[in-house]
């Protein structure tokens, strides 16, 4: 027989998944022991495990999944072949009626926007910022910049210059990074300009020394001066999302953890193979978090029934990143709804902070 856990890693299913769909009759476990709960399954249920991920990675109804595999392995597969059929149909009508409203938000889109304005450069700025400021920004943001060709406008960072203060932003949709600085020598309107990720890194490796640095945006060249040494090029012709709106999340339960703690407990902590493909269609590691009552974060066991509502999970890699870019002994994790990002914020600075996308564990 195969434990849970053997199952999920041979299936492509995850404990959380297996367990749900125990709970709703799809794939119940052959033996359940009595003392523990903990679920075993015969050797042949594991091809209907992976059958039951390709039916769920193709988005197919439960109540459809259930009649699948019940007549999957009987003579009769003319209910099975109707289904497949029927929920392909159902795909290409939705993809269909997609198509239609997408051309719709296209043409609402090309309305709304004005050539003159859209595709001009922004204001001209000239700003000095302290180095080892901008460096520690620059630093807390550069993990969160995509690298999917499909997106260019997120192929870099934002610079967003108002008021005394530069704000450094970088998002690949499923994280997002923000940290600021104060500058000065800027008077004029807000400023915003996208720094191609090359451009930025040659940017932060002129900001090893204290002092001032200057930073001038004039139509399309950005340019970073230090002493003698400058860093310049072309800006992304391409607007970047409004993040003030993204970074509007409700505020939720906090936790202070000890950084060196808590990434150990998340290396050595179990962790599950991702159950969805919508980061970009690659697999990863996830870690589903809890925080108790007594305000710690700790990491749930595999195959550990979550009971709590507010648990997150999260994709591990990223919650590594994000927990060396906050460049602290100390973090504050603030947790929502599940489906609500995580927070991770410095005590010092909590404008600095990373915003890590949750993972849904269960239809």
């Amino acid at each position: 027989m195969r434990s849970i856990g053997e199952l999920a890693r041979d299936s492509g299913l995850g404990v959380s998944a297996l367990q749900f769909y125990d709970r709703a009759g799809v794939l119940v476990p052959a033996w359940v022991d009595p003392v523990s709960g903990y679920r075993w399954y015969d050797a042949e249920q594991l091809d209907e495990a992976r059958l039951l991920a390709r039916l769920r990675g193709a988005g197919m109804p439960l109540a459809d999944i259930r009649l699948v595999l019940a007549g999957w392995s009987g003579q009769d597969t003319d209910l099975v072949r109707q289904l497949l059929a029927a929920h392909l149909r159902r795909l290409e009508r939705t993809l269909s009626d997609a198509r239609v409203e997408f051309s719709a938000v296209r043409a609402l889109l090309e309305r709304r926007e004005n050539p003159m304005t859209s595709s001009s450069a922004p204001a001209a700025a000239r700003l000095a910022v302290p180095a080892p400021e901008l460096a520690a920004a620059l630093d807390a943001v550069r993990f969160a910049v995509s690298t999917d060709p499909e997106l260019p406008m997120l192929g870099g960072v934002l610079f967003d210059i108002e008021d005394g203060t530069l704000r450094v932003v970088a998002t690949d949709r499923y994280r997002m990074a923000v940290a600021q600085t104060g500058a000065t020598g800027h008077d004029g309107p807000r400023t915003q300009v996208v720094v191609p990720s090359p451009l930025a890194d040659a940017m932060r490796a002129l900001l090893n020394d204290g002092g001032s640095v200057g930073l001038t945006v004039d139509g399309d060249r950005v340019a970073l001066e230090a002493g003698d040494r400058q860093a310049a090029g072309r800006r992304l012709d391409h607007d970047f999302p409004d993040y003030r709106r993204l970074v509007r999340v409700p505020a939720g339960r906090r936790a202070l953890v000890d950084v060196a703690a808590f990434r150990a407990a998340v290396e050595a902590g179990p962790v599950r193979a991702s159950e969805v493909r919508d980061q970009d269609g690659v697999s990863f590691d996830i870690v589903v978090l809890s925080l108790t009552d007594d305000g710690t974060v700790r990491v749930v066991e595999d195959g550990e029934d979550r009971t709590d509502t507010g648990d997150v999970a999260v994709n591990r890699d990223f919650l590594l990143h994000a927990l060396a870019a906050g460049a602290r002994d100390r973090l504050i994790l603030e947790f929502g709804a599940p489906t609500a990002p995580v927070a991770i914020r410095r005590p010092d600075a909590e404008d600095t902070l990373s915003l890590l996308m949750p993972v849904r564990l269960e239809d």
